[in-house]
């Protein structure tokens, strides 16, 4: 079952964001643009999940800067798989916005978009929002 809480304006904000950000990856011609696009649109309603769940409460981790995939299964263990799946295209995301070549195709873009869709609507339901 999801755990539903309300989402403060920051939240809902960045989950504004987010969609704006995967709307601007579907324009993207270029592959690797809409690659990154698209991953860092997960990644910003990844922070409006933060924004409402807070932090992991595991003390001896609370200084130490960690990638939001790591904190994501901590705060919301329903969306670890997600995490997992966005953690193993974060390589791939550095590598489009630098520019290499080969580091994302059509498909890997179209791909991702469709996905990020996805987990926006499954954002949106966990912080009982309505797209």
């Amino acid at each position: 079952m999801l755990r539903r809480v309300a989402a403060p304006p920051a939240a809902l904000e960045l989950l504004r964001h987010a969609h704006r950000t995967l709307v601007h990856a579907r324009g993207r011609q270029d592959p690797l643009e809409r690659y990154a696009t698209a991953h860092l649109a997960a990644l910003r309603a990844t922070a409006a999940v933060l924004a409402v769940r807070g932090r992991p409460s595991n003390p001896r981790r609370r200084h130490a800067i960690r990638p939001a995939w790591e904190l994501l299964p901590e705060v919301a263990p329903e969306l670890a798989e997600w995490a997992a799946y966005f953690a193993a295209g974060a390589r791939r995301r550095a590598a489009a916005e630098a520019g290499i070549t080969g580091a994302a195709g059509e498909r890997d873009a179209d791909d991702l978009i469709r996905n990020t869709a996805l987990y926006l609507r499954i954002v949106e339901r966990i912080l009982a929002l309505h797209p």
